[in-house]
């Protein structure tokens, strides 16, 4: 099969203010193939991308389409050179059907929609997508409305498509579906771009892999000569180990059992309904599912930020031997109660850290209660700030720097430095590496684990069920609200939770 030359890359160099996103980047990309973009946070993937689609404009350098010189100004102008990026974060409207979405903004008058059903019905059959043109977005799955982003894609004659971390939020089963339709797009001509930071997916689906280092270009290696070290070791510069030493879970304590657990919507919605599950000290539970499953407002209820419609929360206090039922109470009165619980939020700037405020003033959330007027405290957190920079390597220009101007990883490395340094008992975690290049997650992941090894009690959301199987002693499994199982962690396969986590949403569709 001879492959032409898709997109050329010359020299692409993108600033903004001091920061240098991209330096004379240079790559290619061909028809009848997948290429893999891997690098670190603050690489420029993103930002390279972003330049192809029409987002960014790259202040030096070229870039050809089909050999022809490229002015890429707009998505617009990208679409007109049949490039369409599916963004992480879909770009839909709720209301509107897959159709109504897919046919937006293409001209102006009145759309036949009938015609256009008629079309993506088509398409799906010659890829193999399995979507409904009639269904609302509201009504569908997380799988469901990344396929009419793709369907949108190709509908509007795309031939390059970008594809921007496409499994972070999908089961095993959904993958192997969408690795399926991605193969025979690439057979059918198109040249394929996906970034993602899991490693053994690039290895199953690329053929190429081209990697980027603080900006730079490193080079591009044929997927069959590369291993998970090989690419690592490109992206960070140096060997780093890839594994994660789960110890045993020893001395286990119950230090949280929740008890038929409800709590609703604002409209009258049941989002978390009769969750039963203890987390004991010592070991590390974990939360697997489709995101929206429920798993934020799980561990907003043990937070006190949810309220409980039913049900109880009780807490096994280590120090004075008593239960304290934490149900219905604010966060305040919780830790009023000797309740030692540290919560890294889904959220990062807003329920986690105070954006505008620098990395010693967040520290000083945490602790300012203590004792004493609190502006008068102000040595301890700073301190503190000085050693988690200098721990969890965060790269800020100092300790006072607005959080708001660190990248997503650095932030994330704060609000968990944050919350570990608290000394707690209970330690939930939701997405904590959510975003990180695979150097930082796996500092946090031996965090954790240190934790557990400590006595605390972790209870870690993830969405990667390879990381969650290597870490987690135990693995509570929910979908739709509802828990569909709790298994080990060290038995359990990756199918065998996929099916966990789809099963409530199976039996709602067979319902209907």
């Amino acid at each position: 099969m001879e492959r032409t030359e898709a997109i050329a890359l010359k020299n692409i160099t993108k600033t903004f203010g001091s920061i240098v996103a991209n330096k004379n980047v240079s790559l290619h990309v061909f028809h009848h193939e997948i290429l893999s973009i891997l690098g670190e946070n603050g690489s420029g993937k993103t930002t390279l991308m972003n330049m192809i689609s029409g987002i960014y404009h790259p202040d030096e350098g070229e870039i050809f389409i089909d050999g022809q010189p490229a002015s890429i100004q707009s998505p617009r102008d990208a679409y007109r050179y049949k490039i369409g990026m599916i963004h992480q974060h879909f770009k839909l409207i709720d209301v509107f059907s897959a159709t109504e979405n897919i046919v937006l903004g293409m001209e102006e008058g009145i759309y036949d929609l009938k015609a256009a059903e008629k079309k993506i019905r088509a398409t799906c059959k010659k890829y193999g997508f399995e979507i409904d043109p009639t269904k609302k977005i509201y009504q569908m799955s997380v799988s469901e409305k990344q396929t009419v982003e793709i369907v949108k894609a190709l509908y509007r004659g795309a031939d390059i498509l970008i594809l921007d971390e496409p499994t972070a939020v999908l089961t095993p089963q959904e993958i192997r579906k969408l690795f399926d339709v991605m193969r025979r797009m690439r057979d059918d001509g198109k040249a394929i771009i996906i970034i993602t930071h899991k490693l053994n997916e690039v290895l199953e689906i690329s053929d190429r892999v081209s990697v980027l280092r603080k900006g730079e270009y490193i080079g591009t290696i044929n997927t069959a000569e590369a291993n998970a070290g090989i690419l690592t070791e490109m992206m960070v510069g140096k060997k780093v180990s890839l594994n994660i030493e789960r110890s045993e879970p020893k001395d286990l304590q119950k230090r949280l059992t929740l008890t038929n657990v409800t709590v609703l919507a604002p409209d009258g919605r049941a989002i978390l309904r009769n969750v039963n599950f203890t987390a004991n000290a010592g070991e590390i539970l974990g939360i697997a599912g489709i995101s929206g499953s429920g798993q934020k407002e799980l561990l907003e209820a043990i937070a006190g930020l949810q309220h409980l419609k039913s049900g109880s929360i009780l807490y096994s206090n280590p120090e004075t031997g008593r239960e304290e039922n934490l149900r219905n109470k604010t966060p305040m009165q919780i830790r009023n109660l000797g309740v030692r619980l540290s919560f890294v939020p889904e959220d990062r700037l807003g329920m986690g850290l105070v954006g505008s405020m620098g990395i010693a003033d967040n520290m000083m959330l945490r602790s300012y209660r203590k004792g004493g007027f609190f502006l008068l405290r102000r040595k301890e957190p700073r301190d503190l700030a000085k050693r988690i920079i200098e721990e969890l390597q965060i790269v800020t220009p100092g300790p006072q720097t607005p959080v708001r101007r660190l990248s997503g990883g650095n932030v994330q490395k704060v609000l968990v430095g944050r919350e570990i340094s608290s000394s707690p008992t209970v330690l939930m975690a939701a997405y904590p590496v959510r975003g990180l290049d695979i150097n930082s997650s796996y500092l946090i992941y031996n965090l954790l684990m240190k934790q557990k090894e400590n006595g605390v009690a972790v209870i870690f959301v993830g969405e990667d069920l390879d990381v969650l199987t290597e870490l987690c002693d135990r693995i509570l499994v929910i979908s739709g609200g509802v828990v569909t199982g709790i298994v080990d962690g060290r038995d359990v396969t990756k199918e065998e939770l996929g099916l966990l986590m789809t099963k409530a949403h199976h039996r709602e569709e067979e319902a209907q």
